[in-house]
């Protein structure tokens, strides 16, 4: 890959996703752009970056941006979080919103909808009452399209069998021929929507619990702060954020309380 084509990729996607990729990555970027010149019948990584150079903000522009944006995801991914809603915050945050009866969860980088639907799972094995509240899910992505597959609630065989139980596959999905579909009603409790993390946030209701999980990496330390800021803005006092196990708030916005349960890292907003 030209070096000049390189740094026309990276800069772009820097400036629209906040996405920083070091030099030393030309294969990744080579790699990515090639499936998706690929997918779009364009005969060359150079071709296809002259047709971005030719055409600014084109539809080519945002599939780039798709294609550089890591989608890694799996049901329950590891799997410490999701005991520590359980055995923890749930049983808090019922015992806390009880009166009010509202609660309101947001995954952020939902990508193809699997931690999204694990939550729902997790709230659906032990506190199913929480649904018959003022219940609110967001879940956002910069993709529309692995969040059009999050939509769908479709996921193939090697899908479902990283990291989802059994006896979970038999209780919320059904075969659809090769594929398994989500249980459709708990599906549509999800809101989904396009979010670019580093763009202006529309609208969304105090939030109680936050998944950011394996995004802030991808971020330079300013860009850090700045999200880190706003989501503890969104948080109702004593909401909880989890982060990816590499990722932390320390030395970025220390007004986050660091929450060890058992397993699991979370962080607590001030309560007052």
């Amino acid at each position: 890959m030209k070096p000049a084509d390189f740094d026309y990729v990276r800069n772009y996607v820097r400036a629209q996703a906040a996405i920083v990729i070091e030099p030393g990555k030309e294969y990744l970027v080579e790699s990515r752009l090639l499936t998706l010149a690929r997918k779009e019948n364009i005969a060359s990584i150079d071709l296809l970056v002259d047709q971005l150079r030719a055409k600014p903000g084109s539809e080519l522009h945002r599939r780039v941006v798709d294609a550089m944006t890591t989608n890694e995801t799996s049901f329950f991914r590891d799997l410490h979080p999701f005991e520590a809603l359980k055995k923890s915050l749930l049983p808090e945050l019922v015992q806390k919103r009880r009166a009010e009866r509202q609660l309101n969860f947001w995954c952020g980088a939902a990508s193809t909808g699997q931690e999204s639907f694990s939550v729902l799972m997790t709230i659906a094995e032990n506190f199913p009452e929480i649904f018959q509240w003022n219940f609110n899910f967001i879940a956002t992505d910069l993709s529309l399209a692995v969040l059009a597959q999050a939509q769908s609630g479709i996921y193939s065989q090697l899908e479902v069998n990283r990291g989802l139980p059994a006896t979970h596959l038999v209780k919320f999905f059904k075969r659809q021929g090769d594929n398994w579909e989500f249980d459709p009603v708990l599906r549509k409790k999800v809101l989904f929507k396009e979010l670019n993390l580093v763009s202006n946030w529309p609208f969304m209701p105090a939030m109680d619990v936050v998944f950011l999980r394996n995004v802030l990496i991808y971020f330079d330390v300013e860009t850090k702060k700045t999200i880190l800021g706003k989501i503890r803005r969104l948080l109702r006092p004593g909401g909880y954020l989890f982060l990816g196990g590499a990722e932390t708030t320390l030395n970025l916005d220390d007004a986050y309380e660091r929450v060890v349960l058992d397993r699991a890292t979370c962080y607590r907003t001030p309560l007052v």
